[in-house]
């Protein structure tokens, strides 16, 4: 009880946009939650074969990497706030046209439209989060909202299957349970859009954030070459310094799209097809993934506290490989969840982390185009597998098809983190270092 009252006294002290962001984020990713689980099965329960389903994710993945650089652009230039209003209103309005979208066409040219504007809540969230609050306090606060995002996403998991079931089981056809499901989280990531409108914007700046914070970060930003002129090395410019640390990040993000496109996109549909699990099953199994990912995640600052943030990344990645491919090998369906459930959270408890290390070695007016280019390259491995994992479950079938697609994604894994331990183990001129505040 302690704990919870800490975090709750915590949480009021946060500043009035970061309260309403949260709550934004929250509405969206119960939405996008419910979506994600069942929108796979809902194309599958049309009669589709299992390359639509790649083709979609694959379009849409693409859709959404192309305007990620634009995105990012407009992120730096304009209001962060509009966009995020913007992103919201319109990826709501477009799920709810493919909730009930049914003929090739309409499913594919709606996916493409939705992958535009999810581009926007995707970019503009880290930026618009540090760019509101104190730069001592930034890696706690994307570790809240990293759980906060994975606990709205276990209420969406959990909900959307749970719900499809009893509504089947009041006598609803399996396609009319999904649609009227999927209309649901359309409305919730549709009603991001009403906390986002009420944040109060800093009238001198089409950025919301506060006074204090942009002096606070201008004065970090600026000494950056005299704090590191100490160092042994040269000191490039602040420019210089930025791009070489975007490129190395954006190869291992490349390594670790292409890998997890080929996997965690059809995890659902892995545990109906190999396991023949039902949707209330698989939504559970899929939630406790991300419930055991949140405790990781809280755990992640201390390890980064005794080991460095970019060791820890590489530690949390590299734990996760015997549990990806154990889960891909294993025909025991107990196995095969628990596995999952070690997998997901080790892996993805790293993305904090990730964050806080672009944020604090990238100057504050290049972030979002920052941030930007690495989900965009993130993206492009998704929409590059989608036809690769199809083609491999179609010709291989679903024991050996998944199992040749879990291995490649480890190999891919393992790769992106070695380069990612062997670009950033040694502190650079890039403003890892923060400057006394």
């Amino acid at each position: 009880m302690r704990v919870l009252i800490s975090i709750w006294n915590e949480i009021r002290s946060w500043p009035h946009n970061v309260r309403l962001f949260f709550w934004a984020n929250l509405f969206y990713q119960i939405g996008t939650g419910m979506f994600s689980v069942l929108y796979n099965l809902y194309i599958q329960g049309l009669g589709y074969p299992d390359v639509m389903n790649g083709r979609i994710i694959s379009i849409q993945s693409l859709a959404t990497a192309i305007l990620f650089i634009p995105v990012g652009l407009m992120g730096d230039r304009f209001s962060r706030k509009k966009l995020l209003v913007l992103g919201a209103l319109t990826s709501g309005l477009f799920f709810i046209g493919r909730s009930f979208a049914m003929n090739e066409q309409s499913l594919l040219v709606l996916a493409v439209c939705s992958g535009i504007f999810a581009s926007i809540f995707q970019v503009m969230a880290i930026p618009f989060l540090a760019e509101n609050v104190e730069k001592s306090k930034r890696l706690r606060m994307f570790s809240y909202l990293a759980c906060l995002t994975l606990a709205a996403q276990v209420l969406g998991n959990t909900g959307g299957g749970v719900l499809a079931d009893i509504l089947q089981f009041t006598g609803l056809t399996y396609i009319l349970s999904l649609q009227l499901v999927l209309l649901l989280g359309s409305i919730a990531t549709l009603a991001a859009f009403i906390p986002m409108a009420m944040i109060r914007e800093n009238a001198s700046s089409a950025a919301p954030a506060p006074l204090e914070v942009k002096i606070l970060e201008t004065k970090q930003a600026e000494p950056e070459p005299i704090a590191v002129s100490t160092a042994t090395k040269s000191v490039p410019s602040t420019a210089h310094s930025d791009t070489v640390f975007i490129s190395r990040f954006l190869l291992a993000q490349l390594l670790t799209g292409l890998g997890s496109g080929l996997v965690v996109p059809y995890l659902n549909l892995y545990f109906t097809n190999r396991f023949a699990v039902s949707l209330t099953s698989m939504s559970i199994l899929i939630s406790l993934g991300q419930l055991m990912t949140i405790v990781s995640m809280l755990l992640g600052p201390s390890l980064a506290a005794r080991i460095g943030p970019v060791r820890a990344v590489v530690v949390f990645q590299l734990l996760s490989l015997p549990f990806l491919l154990l889960t891909g090998f294993t025909n025991v369906l107990i196995i095969a969840s628990i596995s999952f459930l070690f997998r997901q959270a080790l892996m993805n408890a790293a993305n904090p982390l990730q964050s806080s290390i672009m944020v604090d070695r990238v100057s504050d007016k290049r972030r979002s185009i920052a941030n930007s280019l690495m989900q965009t390259v993130f993206m492009l491995g998704w929409a590059s597998m989608g036809p690769v994992q199809s083609y491999l479950v179609t010709s291989y079938g679903t024991y050996w098809g998944y199992a040749i697609a879990f291995s490649i994604t480890g190999v891919l894994y393992t790769i992106s983190s070695l380069l990612y331990y062997f670009m950033f183990r040694k502190p650079t001129n890039t403003g890892n270092q923060p400057v006394s505040i």
